[in-house]
């Protein structure tokens, strides 16, 4: 009897049903994609072998991993600069932001006032606004930061000051009914409620910071060997030389996506404990 009684309770066919759909799901989210992959590049490689097309106009896929291999100290090198660039405008991005969205949030004044000029600086392409940067900014570097800044500044403005002004209007009575400051309503209610909202723009202006430190090398047609990866695709094109262009989009492409699920992951850490995005859903 005892055996009988500690032995596990056979699961419903529809909690069974349920429990064979996740475990599926789990591991179709990584295998499928992977097997997509692995089949598109299948096929450009046959595709190369069947129309017998020079590698100066499409490389077959190992030609550009050998490119990769043999040109990793150079190709890596300017990967290296426009990271840094990348990165460093993210980080201005991510303080300009969130500085101005608090700003924003403490008066309806100065958000009419200032929020269209960022509207601005969004919408207008960068390769119209580069030659007024060329004209007053001296420093190369400087300019490539200023013009990525500028391409992943408006996300996390817009987001944050979105999550800042989305708070619950009666938690926001409540404060006010305990006498508290606006600095206190700011750091624990208004904060915490915008953080979804900040990560997600976070998401984006990560890429978009990427898009815009490529972006800026091209439209500055910076050479030589402290250059980014941008130069070495124009350089790469006026050569011919497709292998090594396609093994420096290839990198472009990874970090990119490396800095997508780098952030994702910062995402999920934060809100995996109180936040209905992040939390488990029953089905």
């Amino acid at each position: 009897m005892t055996a009988i009684e500690n032995s596990p309770l056979p699961l419903d066919p529809e909690e069974a049903r349920r429990v064979r759909q996740e475990r599926f799901e789990r591991i179709g989210r990584w295998v499928l994609p992977l097997a997509i992959m692995i089949l598109a590049i299948w096929l450009w490689d046959r595709i190369c072998v069947w129309n017998e097309i020079p590698q100066y106009i499409l490389p077959r896929p190992g030609v550009v991993l050998q490119t990769l291999h043999n040109d990793a100290g150079l190709l890596f090198s300017s990967l290296l600069v426009t990271l840094r660039i990348t990165f460093l405008s993210l980080a201005l991005a991510v303080i300009g932001g969130v500085g101005l969205s608090v700003l924003f949030a403490q008066s309806k004044w100065v958000e009419m006032s200032f929020f269209p000029f960022a509207i601005v600086l969004q919408v207008t392409p960068i390769v119209a606004i580069f030659p007024l940067i060329n004209i007053y900014v001296n420093n190369q570097t400087t300019k490539l930061l200023l013009c990525a800044w500028i391409v992943a500044f408006f996300p996390i403005l817009s987001n944050t000051t979105l999550g800042l002004n989305s708070v619950d209007r009666n938690l926001r009575d409540l404060f006010k009914l305990n006498g508290a400051t606006r600095w206190q309503q700011l750091r624990y209610l208004r904060l915490p409620a915008a953080m979804p909202y900040f990560l997600g723009g976070l998401k984006i202006a990560g890429g978009l910071s990427l898009i815009g430190a490529v972006v800026a090398e091209f439209v500055a047609g910076t050479t030589g060997q402290s250059s980014g990866l941008a130069s070495r695709i124009i350089e790469a094109g006026y050569r011919l030389n497709a292998p090594r262009l396609f093994a420096a989009l290839f990198l472009i492409s990874l970090t990119g996506i490396l800095i997508f699920l780098v952030l994702s992951l910062i995402s999920h850490l934060i809100l995996r404990r109180w936040h209905e995005s992040a939390l488990k859903q029953e089905r």
